[in-house]
């Protein structure tokens, strides 16, 4: 490894030498830690495979589509970190880093089945007995440490995010002017691509996971919230101004990327759907504009506008906090939409698809719920002299 010298003068060699001494102190311990990291890795690739892969492919427990639908490409995985390890342990990390992206595509398929071969793998345990049974003794032998199989099967995406961390650490301690640093680099960029779809699968799931929670909220199956491209964003209490001055009432609002949900509780001793919401209202966002009528008393809460093609809405919160979250929100929501509706129409103005489709807008901070008991309060500042238009 080689560093290229920048200061001049008499004591200049001396910090050379130093700053040059600290980054290679810095690269051994990450290689160090990389390799010893990288063989318990591989140790637990192998549990996987010759006690689960192997023998259940023998065995027959389970059928092969089922089999393959929980382990995924995690022998092919094995065997390529097997040749890793074997690169590191030589002190070839170039060569080891480029021969393992070439495989990527391995940890690709794994990553993006990863949610799949949990919920198959839930499914198996709880309704096939011999597989229970097989489960529960591979994992009592003394190689898995009371390591659960559900425990190891994440492994490999966890890997690439330490992989991402370990190539970063070792590429800010050597030379930049060096072809070990170029390939580096390159590696980097490549598990990097990887460790950014693990996130976006994360969070696509995380979604889905939160669309469903709230379809399963609302009444019957006239409304449906859970669509291609739809994110959720926050959910909770507000009170809408109705026209001719009468008292706001509560609703409970569901804000998603591109639409707004106003929904009002089911009667509570309904024998069925006490706990849940009939939704009244869904308002398209990508028209939409948003202001607060005022907001700056804290003990008064404040009052925003939505004003939409053909309706108006008045939305009132007591809680000062409260109003400006919502605010931001759906600020966030209507800007993402039109910003991308304007980029698709500057990119081609003449594709039909940009009159006919609603871009996605992802959430850029996280998403609020609250208890959908607690009903707010009533009382406080009525309706009157705000006039739906």
């Amino acid at each position: 490894m080689s560093f290229s010298p920048t200061p001049s003068g008499p004591m200049a060699g001396h910090s050379i030498q130093e700053q040059r001494g600290r980054w290679e102190r810095k690269w051994t311990r990450t290689a160090k830690e990389l390799v010893q990291t990288e063989q318990k890795y591989c140790d637990q690739l192998e549990l996987i495979n010759t006690y689960f892969v192997e023998i259940l492919k023998a065995k027959g427990t389970l059928r092969q589509d089922i089999r393959e639908s929980i382990f995924s490409t995690i022998t092919s995985i094995y065997s390529v970190n097997q040749s890793l390890l074997v690169h590191l342990q030589r002190g070839e990390f170039e060569r080891g880093f480029d021969d393992f992206c070439l495989h990527l595509q391995r940890y690709v398929t794994y990553v993006d089945n990863i949610q799949d071969s949990g919920k198959i793998l839930a499914v198996q345990v709880k309704k096939n007995k011999a597989f229970r049974r097989f489960k529960k003794l591979q994992e009592s032998r003394p190689e898995f440490h009371s390591f659960k199989l559900e425990d190891l099967l994440p492994l490999p995406v966890q890997r690439i995010q330490q992989y991402k961390h370990f190539l970063q650490a070792l590429t800010e301690n050597t030379n930049p002017g060096s072809l070990l640093f170029q390939q580096l680099s390159r590696s980097l960029k490549a598990v990097s691509e990887v460790s950014q779809r693990i996130q976006d699968n994360a969070r696509s799931h995380d979604n889905q996971m939160q669309l469903r929670r709230v379809q399963k909220l609302l009444k019957g199956k006239k409304t449906k919230v859970i669509g291609p491209g739809r994110w959720y964003l926050r959910e909770g209490w507000l009170r809408t101004v109705p026209p001719k001055g009468t008292e706001a009432k509560p609703k409970m609002f569901f804000l998603f990327s591109d639409v707004l949900l106003q929904t009002k509780p089911c009667p509570a001793l309904h024998p069925t759907n006490g706990d849940k919401f009939a939704g009244q209202r869904l308002y398209p966002l990508k028209d939409c504009t948003v202001e607060k009528v005022f907001g700056h008393t804290k003990s008064q809460g404040g009052l925003l506008s939505l004003t939409f093609p053909k309706a108006k809405l008045l939305l009132m919160s007591s809680d000062q906090e409260d109003i400006n979250d919502w605010y931001r929100s759906l600020s966030s929501a209507v800007g993402q939409l039109q910003s991308r509706s304007t980029v698709v129409h500057q990119r081609d103005p003449l594709s039909p698809a940009c009159t006919t489709s609603t871009p996605a807008v992802e959430p850029q901070c996280p998403a609020k719920r609250i208890k959908l008991s607690e009903v707010p309060d009533q009382s406080g500042p009525s309706g009157s002299g705000c006039v739906i238009l």
